[in-house]
């Protein structure tokens, strides 16, 4: 049975405004300690980013840099929507010690 990425979606969708979480804290939050590149492929699956209503652009790599920038509709679309919500960063990375954010566990 194929892994549903909803509950992906539905982690992403409570990022708030102002803050971002890895792909492995996502993953932590849904049982798959080790399921990083797992929340990658959902993120990746997704076809319209700004039609979705789910703010991918919140999610980025355990040091805070942007590995799936690449995935926006231009390699500067996605910094340029996280500096937009006030995100800073420390050359290449986020600033995470100020904007990180860590879900909470979900319990199925």
């Amino acid at each position: 049975m194929p892994f549903d990425y909803s509950i992906v979606y539905e982690i992403v969708r409570r990022i708030p405004r102002g803050k971002v979480t890895t792909y492995g804290h996502i993953a932590a939050a849904i049982g798959l300690k080790s399921g990083a590149r797992l929340i990658g492929y959902a993120l990746n699956a997704l076809k319209e980013r700004d039609d979705s209503g789910i703010p991918a652009h919140r999610v980025v790599n355990r040091i805070g840099e942007l590995s799936g920038k690449m995935h926006f509709e231009t390699p500067y679309a996605m910094r340029e929507k996280l500096e937009s919500e006030g995100i800073t960063f420390i050359q290449d990375a986020v600033d995470m010690q100020k904007h990180l954010w860590k879900p909470e566990i979900l319990v199925f």
